[in-house]
């Protein structure tokens, strides 16, 4: 089964087994319609019981789990979704977990390195790709520098402009 990562627990709120959860995802509204999720490595299956917003974090519990003692452990894990509950993004938009490790060449077919992080702007992404020496290129993810992007083979293609890559 396919996951998606939509954010990170990075604590505990109060002592009835709230989570504080950074969204890993665009809009915060995502959490209000889930039902289930899935958290850690391990991918533990959980119902959500409860959803809240609070200084920009968003405030999870889980059925079955109200007490700060039942929680303590899940600091620090991703909370991933499934499939089904995946959003669905238009074309030419991509989930950051499905970029990351994506292979980055340019259009002579010369391997530049991986991607290893997105920045994220209020203008547009940056691509950060790192090099087999542990050089980093920044890459804006816009249509002039990004010439395709295959997340099924994990290959991105751009189209640097001189001395973008050096």
């Amino acid at each position: 089964m396919e996951y998606t990562i939509i954010g990170k627990i990075t604590g505990t709120h109060g002592i009835k087994g709230d989570l504080k959860v950074f969204p890993l995802t665009d809009s915060t509204d995502r959490f209000f319609q889930l039902k289930k999720a899935y958290i850690g490595d391990g991918k533990t299956k959980v119902q959500i019981s409860d959803v809240k917003l609070h200084k920009g974090m968003v405030l999870l519990r889980f059925q079955d789990l109200d007490d700060i003692n039942k929680v303590l452990s899940y600091k620090d894990e991703y909370i991933y979704v499934d499939e089904e509950d995946k959003v669905k993004l238009p074309e030419d938009h991509y989930f950051i977990s499905d970029l990351l490790g994506c292979r980055v060449y340019d259009k002579t077919d010369s391997f530049i390195g991986n991607l290893s992080d997105v920045i994220q702007n209020s203008a547009n992404d940056v691509y950060v790709v790192t090099a087999q020496n542990g050089k980093e290129y920044l890459i804006p993810a816009v249509e002039a520098f990004i010439a395709s992007v295959d997340i099924v083979d994990k290959k991105i293609i751009i189209d640097p402009i001189e001395g973008m890559i050096e």
